[in-house]
């Protein structure tokens, strides 16, 4: 059975929705970009030989909606690939990568690119996940209209609205909503969660100083000419003290707040991944091999663990243990899920998120599982590991998890 290998990868810069340095690019356009970006770099590697192109989206609708992975094929006047667009919401673009991945192994083709995309910024506020005309930040974040019930000891929610009849189920949940409950549930303080969000921003900041994020981003060149090369979200100086004095969020008694949770993003990744009849014929030199994924499922209403379960299935697909992991990247969607679920692994927290997580750099839903891929190698390159695993939390009450070894 064939290896699935990654032979490039390029991600934007991250922007901060509504306000921030992407909200005049179109979804489109940015996973156009960074997928032509990623494949520029195989040189050796006509576009027409792509089996697939694969794009996760987190939200499909409006300008980010139809099937935008053709639409980026087409863009990009490759007329003779085809492209699907997937959602698993916070782990799309995992999920593409795991669709190419099994495809390489059941020998059903040998290039594929694997891209994400989220604009937040310019995301349809029509969708199947609320009700049009409503003014919406974000669907899956918003808490509004939302009230948090007493369940067997775990909060949920339910969305009341006088157009809607009955409940809708529980993986409509607000995920800050998760959060607190997670947070309630593994005994998680707001101090162990503004001390983990000010270390995520610390380590961003350093590595931002070291290089190590100019050498992961791809620039976009916007209309007016303008040239982004950096995340908005990183904070410097940001303290535990800082943090204390934000507000909860999602519950007036809570502990999840804006400074320890992700915030709301635009931005787009690629990644492509070949066979090794593609390495041994173009001559390639590998960035990694991809070892194992696993997906799992459970309560909605504490989704934030899923790096648990599908963490523990890739593993063991690996032949691996947790301390076989040089580094681990788990999305840090909140700190109130992180920290449980990083403990539950059993990972140092030396070899957790050691360049900063989403807390400081951001989440764009589509783009993030194809962006800790880039990270993740980058990474494994810049301290000498060897493997790595890759694992996220997914709405609905999922998780998503990926072993890579760095070649």
């Amino acid at each position: 059975m064939t290896e699935a290998y990654i032979v490039a990868t390029a991600r934007s810069p991250i922007g901060r929705a509504g306000k921030g340095s992407l909200t005049g690019v179109r979804a489109d356009d940015m996973a156009a970009r960074m997928t032509a970006a990623a494949m520029g770099k195989i040189p050796g590697l006509d576009p027409a030989r792509v089996d697939d192109l694969l794009l996760g989206c987190g939200m499909p609708g409006g300008e980010q909606g139809m099937n935008m992975a053709r639409n980026v094929a087409v863009m990009l006047g490759w007329d003779t690939v085809p492209g699907a667009t997937i959602t698993r919401y916070c782990s799309s673009s995992l999920q593409t990568t795991r669709m190419a991945f099994h495809a390489i192994k059941a020998g059903e083709g040998d290039v594929f690119v694997s891209a994400g995309v989220e604009s937040v910024s310019r995301m349809d506020r029509g969708s199947s996940d609320h009700i049009p005309g409503e003014d919406l930040t974000n669907p899956v974040f918003n808490d509004a209209r939302e009230r948090s019930d007493d369940r067997s000891g775990a909060g949920t929610a339910v969305w009341e609205d006088p157009r809607l009849s009955g409940e809708l189920p529980d993986v409509y949940i607000a995920m800050g909503q998760t959060a607190e409950n997670v947070a309630g549930l593994c005994g998680i303080t707001r101090e162990e969660q503004d001390a983990y969000a000010a270390r995520s921003q610390q380590r961003a900041e350093r590595a931002i100083a070291d290089g190590f994020w100019e050498r992961d981003i791809t620039p976009l060149t916007l209309a007016d000419g303008t040239v982004v090369a950096a995340d908005d979200g990183p904070r410097p100086g940001t303290t535990v003290e800082v943090l204390a004095t934000l507000k909860p969020a999602f519950r007036p008694d809570g502990t999840v707040t804006a400074g320890n949770a992700c915030p709301l993003n635009d931005g787009a990744a690629a990644v492509v991944v070949v066979s090794e009849r593609i390495v041994d014929e173009l001559g390639l030199e590998p960035l990694a091999r991809i070892v194992s994924t696993g997906v799992s499922a459970f309560s909605p209403e504490i989704m934030g663990l899923g790096p648990v379960d599908a963490s523990a299935q890739a593993l063991a697909r690996a032949g691996l243990a947790i301390d076989d992991m040089d580094l681990v990247e788990i999305n840090e969607a909140y700190a109130a899920q992180v920290i449980p679920s990083a403990r539950m692994l059993g990972v140092d927290e030396e070899r957790l998120n050691v360049k900063g997580g989403s807390i400081a750099v951001g989440h764009p839903f589509g783009m993030t599982g194809a962006r800790i891929t880039s990270t993740l190698i980058n990474a494994l390159a810049d301290t000498g590991g060897r493997y790595g695993l890759e694992t996220m939390c997914v709405g609905g009450g999922q998780g998503m998890a990926m072993v890579l070894e760095k070649l």
